[in-house]
């Protein structure tokens, strides 16, 4: 079994690139750690989720490079190979330290516009109307600009988002200076869609002037802002978790967690200290 045969196998399950690259280098990585052999049996995989728990990864971390493992055991058909996921309480409040905040994104807009960053500008304000993930950029075309909704496949699932009208306009007009007619709105100088790195580094280029952490700045921070004030607003949490393409709530659940700051504030005004 090879890691090429891995590879392939993920493809034809219609995975993502992305997943496809993390997991065969979480794969690559346990091999290599541990010096198991091409059918590594259930107890080299459980006592490698142990080590990296014991090394001080967080149990997210450490489950989502079993994950990567695990398939390879799907993969080589000796599924009883698989280790357990370390259990997971859910959280009840997300890090501040990470959490893009309203205040600065729209600083980092602001940078954008002072710097002459006009499709930066354009594409940190899609990304955040409309709740999508990076990924997902090419699917804002000019066709769906002039539809006012978009039709998104990510994940072997498709869905329909409206596109506000003032992003519409905004979008409308940079199509037409850029005399784009059809098919993605967002191009990088060779004419190919913006990709995530791309992106990534648009984003970090503002940090300094915008006066933002950069931790807190990457793409898919601007979903999880989108999905915070969707749900400040509505309440809904289905109704969120088919916006942004989710299959389980479980998952929309963690974007709307509040920072461990505001829950601080919870816990002072409940006033139970004598």
């Amino acid at each position: 079994m090879t890691l090429n045969a891995y590879r392939a196998w993920l493809q034809q399950r219609e995975r993502s690139a992305g997943t496809i690259e993390k997991y065969l280098r979480d794969t690559a990585r346990f091999f290599r750690e541990t010096g198991a052999p091409d059918a590594p049996p259930k107890e080299a995989v459980a006592a490698w989720r142990d080590d990296l728990a014991r090394r001080g990864y967080c149990a997210a971390s450490v489950n989502a490079m079993l994950a990567a493992v695990n398939g390879y055991q799907e993969f080589r058909g000796a599924p009883e190979a698989k280790a357990r996921p370390l259990k997971r309480q859910r959280r009840v409040f997300c890090d501040a330290g990470r959490e893009l905040t309203r205040a600065e994104y729209f600083r980092l807009l602001a940078a954008a516009r002072q710097s002459g960053r006009k499709r930066t500008l354009l594409v940190l304000q899609t990304l955040c109307a409309t709740g999508i993930r990076v990924s997902e950029l090419p699917f804002i075309t000019a066709e769906a600009v002039r539809r006012g909704r978009a039709a998104i496949r990510c994940k072997g699932k498709c869905r329909e988002i409206l596109l506000p009208a003032e992003l519409c306009k905004r979008l409308g007009r940079w199509c037409s200076r850029r005399r784009i007619h059809t098919g993605p709105v967002f191009l990088s100088r060779s004419g190919r869609p913006l990709d995530r790195i791309t992106v990534w580094k648009m984003m970090k280029a503002l940090c300094e002037r915008a006066g933002v952490a950069r931790e807190k700045v990457f793409p898919h921070n601007l979903r999880h802002l989108f999905a915070r004030t969707f749900y400040g607003l509505e309440k809904n949490l289905a109704k969120l978790a088919d916006l942004l393409g989710h299959s389980s709530i479980e998952t929309t659940r963690i974007y709307i967690m509040e920072s461990g700051a505001e829950h601080r504030r919870l816990l002072d005004r409940m006033h139970l200290l004598l």
